[in-house]
């Protein structure tokens, strides 16, 4: 089953050395999950303030710069993992390093059919290290 680990922080809580640390933990963590066959996909988000919000109301679509919620904790990115059930994402959850500091969110993947395969979906173009597979 896969889940979602979204990482809530707030954003402005590390300095730029102890981001660049997370970011250095983060990839590995990362790639520990590839070896052991947990490993979707990963990635942090830019900051907040570069967000912008879509709604559609009566037809008419309003844009609003900013992310939808102000919160405290901010969702600063995700992993998405492979696991047998709830209990083994809530072991995986504490290893991700803004555990220490933030939140992790678990949420299962609500698989629907009709989607497009990733791998058939990504397009050809992509650097390498990006996309479905880390190889």
């Amino acid at each position: 089953m896969k889940y979602m680990l979204l990482v809530y922080l707030d954003e402005h809580a590390l300095s730029e050395t102890e981001r660049q640390e997370c970011y250095r933990d983060s990839a590995k963590l990362a790639r520990d999950l590839s070896a052991s066959g947990h490993y979707i996909d990963a990635s942090p988000l830019e900051l907040t303030s570069t967000a912008t919000s879509i709604r559609l109301r009566s037809g008419k679509r309003l844009v609003t710069d900013g992310p939808f919620a102000e919160t405290r904790e901010q969702l600063g990115g995700y992993y998405l993992v492979n696991a047998k059930d709830l209990d083994e994402a809530i072991n995986i959850a504490p290893r991700v390093p803004v555990a220490r500091m933030g939140t992790i969110e678990i949420r299962p993947v609500l698989e629907i059919t009709g989607l497009p395969d990733m791998q058939q979906g990504m397009p050809c173009n992509l650097p390498k290290g990006v996309g479905a597979t880390n190889e």
